[in-house]
């Protein structure tokens, strides 16, 4: 935990008291001290364009994600609910949301970071609208006692995914107005935990709660990063702790979740709320080092529930192996880091709206991938959250490479200040 800490206190801020007064806020790797040439020296040396490696790893994670997606919905449609689909359906249906996310993250990279900062608020309100539109019947779409989707024809949009990218924004645009006041916790955090509750509220009558926990940790994060006081911090994440408890302990089919993860191979549990897992587990298990082969897996064939979306990680465990896992997690792990790095690099240039952003979409890619796997390795209780940028869905496709967007124009910018021009 210490460990853990150290690390998240890399990427704060430094304090007021640290700070001569009036000085401008910076990081703690660049105090304001560090002039335009060590930027520049520690730059990478493409200082006109974007970031070309991060770059080629979203398309690496993308293409990926595009092969194994096919390879874990072939046999589909041998399941009669699945009859009527081709071989090839979800994979056209996934090229499809890969196109639109493309079109889609060009446009985002054209729009400068102060009109993101402008919009931020409204941004907001359009998620919370869209939230409530979802749980209106004729508008909302259901799927498995769910009603979490909105049907827009070529695809269902999710606004859950929408909620994640606006609060994101909200929260690092927040920051910046309450730099002043941010060690008051009614004056600073209070507001910003009553909306995310409202959030939450939404979220939870869908019900998703696998959403509201990367909203909630991705709010706490740009908090943590912004400089709100570490003993808020942890009272904050005391208060979310506590009601995450109370929400398992007052639903029995939460509860029954949180048993079947405890032991999933009781007999009990293996036909009831821990199929997934132990299936998640089997397939991983006959992977072993290497992996049975691409397009090998057993698991697949109507054994493992939702096997291309929240499972799809068994999948790669099971053809791939640990050789497999263990890449998709490194390559996680260097993306999270290069974006992390991107939002510091903007504080130091006293950016520290786009900071807040980059470094926000860093926690939720990071997080959101950490839960994803640890539910497929049988690390964490099983919830409904997909691998970023590989698992099938539209709209999680959609807003991550928005997202991802956003992050690129940041840097591009960061890059033409240090270059002598303006963001």
């Amino acid at each position: 935990m210490s460990l853990a800490l150290n690390w998240l206190q890399g990427f704060k801020w430094g304090r007021d008291k640290e700070r001569p007064e009036g000085l401008s806020v910076r990081s703690s790797y660049a105090d304001a001290t560090r002039s335009r040439n060590v930027l520049l020296d520690n730059a990478p040396a493409r200082l006109s364009g974007v970031d070309q490696a991060l770059i080629w790893i979203t398309l690496a994670l993308l293409i990926w994600g595009l092969v194994m997606v096919y390879s874990a919905s072939i046999a589909m449609p041998d399941n009669p609910k699945f009859a009527r689909y081709a071989h090839t359906h979800f994979l056209y249906r996934h090229m499809l949301s890969l196109l639109v996310a493309f079109v889609a993250a060009l446009i985002v990279f054209q729009i400068p970071v102060q009109i993101w900062e402008r919009a931020a608020p409204w941004l907001f309100v359009v998620a919370l609208l869209l939230l409530v539109a979802v749980l209106i019947p004729g508008v909302g779409k259901g799927v498995n006692g769910a009603r979490r989707w909105i049907a827009l024809g070529f695809m269902n949009f999710q606004p859950s995914e929408l909620a994640k990218f606006a609060t994101l924004m909200y929260a690092a645009d927040y920051m910046v107005r309450k730099m002043d006041v941010k060690e008051h916790f009614f004056r600073a955090v209070l507001p910003m935990g009553g909306a995310v509750a409202v959030v939450g509220l939404l979220l939870l009558a869908e019900p998703d709660m696998g959403a509201f926990m990367v909203i909630a940790v991705v709010a706490m994060g740009i908090l943590f990063l912004g400089g709100v006081n570490a003993r808020m911090f942890f009272l904050i994440a005391t208060i979310l702790v506590g009601a995450l408890a109370l929400m398992i302990a007052l639903s029995p089919w939460r509860r029954d979740r949180i048993f079947a993860y405890l032991d999933p191979w009781d007999p009990v549990h293996t036909l009831g709320k821990g199929y997934q897992l132990s299936h998640s587990l089997i397939a991983i298990g006959r992977g072993e080092v290497f992996g049975v082969g691409l397009g090998g897996s057993v698991e697949k064939l109507h054994w493992l529930p939702e096997a291309h979306t929240d499972f799809l990680l068994a999948v790669i465990g099971e053809e791939l192996g640990l050789v497999g896992v263990v890449l998709v997690i490194a390559l996680f792990l260097w993306m999270t880091r290069r974006i992390m790095h991107i939002g510091r690099q903007a504080i130091a240039l006293d950016r520290v709206f786009a900071g807040l952003v980059a470094q926000g979409v860093g926690v939720w890619i990071g997080f959101q991938a950490f839960i994803n796997m640890g539910v497929n390795l049988g690390a964490l209780p099983t919830k409904g959250l997909t691998l970023p940028l590989m698992s099938y869905g539209g709209s999680a496709i959609l807003m991550n490479l928005c997202a991802i967007a956003v992050v690129l124009r940041i840097d591009h910018e960061n890059r033409r200040m240090m270059m002598g021009g303006r963001a």
